[in-house]
């Protein structure tokens, strides 16, 4: 089904990028938006995610230079059923988070410096886990190549400017097909990229937190990374506001509202509904029967990771809430500039 809508979705912003280029120079500005389109659609499947990753300035990271971390992503893809993805820092002080790549064989998840100095290890652990379900769910490909016309959308509307201007490019609507192509494609390319992320975001909050058992820890973790994205600027995704709804919370300055123009849903609509979740999980296990596990099996249900200490089999009557648990030290290792 993600496939299929996949699909769909590049061939509605191929149109969309086709109808941009008929505006600006008719049937012959068409074709040429056709073959950019093409090139465009051949890129982002191979090196959108890259190029993602390039522009945040994100530090591949492992198990050398930043244990802790690397350990978190490990333990829950092995929940997840998911082969190891990449990991990268971001030398960043917003506390954020994403993931990309075209598949699970292929992905990667990016923390910033900030997300790991600000949440405790629960509350990192539901992060990644947010970003596994977008993974597991095939969203990065998606959403990484919608970044990318977007963002391509966006330029071709600002060269409109200059391209239709020449009498001779065979532009059927004159300055009205420029105005348009500068004004309306930018904001049909933004309101898809928008309609996109609103409704994944949902979905992956849920799988997310099933993956790491605690809806609670990941509506803590948006509660304080929204709260950190308001007073912490991201200056590099403010010069790449097409990358925004890559992230678990949007970066962007001024964006505090569940409506179309917004990247995500409002942080208090995600924390209502993964509320309502830890709720009906603790129903479940209060109504479900209880049998004392043997010492084999006990060991076996335990998760692997460094939340070993606070993860337990079975889940409590009452919701599990994060726990002042702070990193015994410097998440990032003894090297790189965060240090």
């Amino acid at each position: 089904m993600n496939t299929l809508r996949t699909a769909m979705l590049l061939a509605a912003m191929t149109a969309l990028f086709m109808g941009v280029g008929f505006l600006i120079g008719g049937s012959g500005g068409m074709m040429i938006a056709l073959v950019i389109a093409a090139g465009t659609n051949l890129f982002s499947y191979w090196n959108a995610d890259k190029m993602v990753l390039s522009m945040n300035r994100a530090v591949e990271v492992g198990e050398k230079n930043a244990p802790e971390y690397h350990a978190i992503v490990q333990g829950l893809a092995e929940r997840a059923g998911l082969p190891m993805p990449k990991t990268y820092l971001i030398d960043n002080p917003q506390p954020n988070a994403f993931a990309t790549g075209r598949n699970p064989q292929n992905a990667a998840v990016a923390a910033s410096t900030g997300l790991l100095q600000a949440l405790t290890h629960e509350e990192v652990a539901a992060v990644m886990a947010h970003e596994l379900a977008h993974v597991q769910h095939r969203d990065t490909l998606t959403m990484t190549i919608v970044a990318t016309f977007a963002g391509a959308i966006s330029m071709l509307g600002n060269f409109a400017f200059f391209l239709g201007g020449n009498r001779d490019n065979n532009n059927p609507f004159g300055f009205v097909g420029v105005l348009a192509a500068m004004i309306v494609a930018p904001f049909a390319a933004m309101v898809v990229q928008m309609a996109v992320s609103r409704t994944r975001e949902y979905e992956a909050d849920r799988r997310g937190a099933e993956i790491c058992g605690h809806p609670l820890w990941l509506a803590s973790a948006l509660d304080k990374i929204a709260r950190g994205a308001e007073r912490i600027p991201n200056l590099d995704a403010e010069r790449n506001p097409a990358m925004a709804h890559l992230f678990i919370i949007n970066p962007l300055s001024g964006e505090r509202m569940d409506s179309l123009f917004s990247t995500h849903p409002s942080t208090e609509n995600r924390i209502a509904a993964l509320q309502a979740m830890a709720r009906q999980m603790a129903g479940a296990a209060q109504a479900a029967p209880r049998q004392a596990p043997t010492p084999r099996q006990a060991d076996e249900q335990r998760p692997s990771g460094p939340w070993d200490q606070v993860a337990r089999p079975e889940q409590p009557a009452e919701p599990a809430k994060p726990k002042p648990n702070p990193w015994g030290r410097n998440p990032t290792g003894p090297r790189g500039r965060w240090s």
